[in-house]
């Protein structure tokens, strides 16, 4: 019998992966100035142990003010990296999962309440609330505060930001870096011609809306060691006539490429309040699927893809390279487990007895052992 996709490894870049389950970032706000706490070593602790390929950290601020709330994680100062490197320290002791962090700018979607306090935007001058910027001086939402309009000398720091998270990253041994070019973020207002309304070399025609995300990545590239991948998350599409598209999308994707970029996730949306969203299951493999056969990088599908023949069809019929799972795995944090059952495959488990004693009788080497 043909062994499931699925459970087939993989390289990206220089970095081995078991399998073809990795999990996606989770922004939690639960920090506190930007440093991890314990919440952190219990939500990635358990998902750690898992057996996916790989873990990767929530959207990390690269500035204060790049955070989406207060209680996002940031990789800006030293305290940060100092609290960073205490969780990771607990998690690595237990487990030798690739962990990897997604390095983000919020642009005009920062300075907002934690969701479960509605998620509007705090004001600048209100507690917990600061003024934000952007491509262009162009709200999220018109009842909100526009953000200021990035000059060159805010374009320098931003870049320059993300290449010291980037070292901040390598100094703490993460195994790889996705830079957060989606959901609406500083990096997608920058791609899209519905946020970025610009008239200089970064704004106007394609190449030029993608020149700054370009010169991040570069600088990120060049900051983090060699032998580590970077990767970059992309939205497909805007899915508002007018935005950023699919074929945007695949242009990007190719002079990411051509710069060395390792692997591309691809999602969707996020950037303006008008999207129409057809979700569904798997309602943006057609996105991945139109980069992966542009372009020779692995690619990774995301969104509503939470049962394995689901996942297994969509890796057999070579619409992407990798699945990522993110809700699905909270619901279930051993879905791989179950997923390897399913095709009697093996998956790594602590080697905590009661772990290994918990796979199914009918499946007596789910582990391996």
């Amino acid at each position: 019998m043909k062994p499931a996709k699925l459970f087939t490894p993989l390289q990206v870049g220089k970095l081995n992966l078991a399998n073809r389950i990795v999990i996606a970032p989770m922004c939690q706000y639960s920090a506190v100035d930007g440093r991890m706490n314990d919440w952190h070593i219990m939500h990635l602790g358990q998902l750690a142990v898992s057996g996916a390929a790989l873990l990767t950290i929530e959207a990390t601020a690269v500035t204060p003010d790049g955070r989406i709330t207060y209680g996002d994680v940031g990789l800006y100062s030293d305290e940060a990296e100092a609290a960073m490197a205490s969780v990771l320290q607990s998690v690595r002791r237990w487990s030798d999962m690739p962990i990897g962090i997604r390095l983000s700018h919020a642009g005009c979607k920062a300075s907002r309440e934690k969701p479960w306090h509605g998620g509007g935007q705090i004001r600048d001058g209100a507690p917990n609330g600061w003024s934000t910027s952007a491509p262009s001086p162009v709200a999220f939402h018109p009842e909100e505060t526009a953000p200021a309009g990035l000059d060159r000398a805010g374009l320098a720091a931003v870049r320059e930001a993300f290449a010291d998270a980037a070292r901040r990253a390598d100094r703490l041994g993460l195994d790889f870096i996705q830079i957060h070019g989606a959901h609406g973020y500083l990096l997608h207002q920058f791609l899209s011609p519905l946020a970025n309304v610009r008239d200089d070399e970064y704004g106007g025609a394609l190449e030029n809306r993608m020149r700054f995300p370009l010169e991040v990545f570069d600088a990120v590239r060049d900051a983090f060691r060699e032998d580590r991948p970077v990767t970059m998350r992309v939205s497909g599409t805007d899915w508002v006539d007018g935005g950023w598209s699919i074929e945007d999308t695949v242009a990007f994707a190719l002079a990411l490429q051509a710069r060395g970029c390792a692997a591309i996730h691809v999602s969707s949306g996020g950037l303006s309040p008008d999207q129409v969203i057809p979700v569904g299951p798997g309602y943006q493999i057609p996105l991945a699927r139109a980069v992966k056969q542009a372009t020779r990088m692995p690619v990774i599908a995301v969104g509503l893809i939470t049962e394995f023949e689901q996942a297994e069809t969509i890796l057999g019929s070579e619409d992407a390279d990798l699945i990522a799972l993110a809700r699905a795995m909270l619901y279930n944090p051993r879905w791989p487990w179950h997923a390897a059952a399913h095709f009697d495959a093996q998956v790594k488990a602590p080697n905590q007895n009661q772990y290994l004693r918990s796979k199914p009788s009918q499946h007596r080497d789910l582990f391996g052992h």
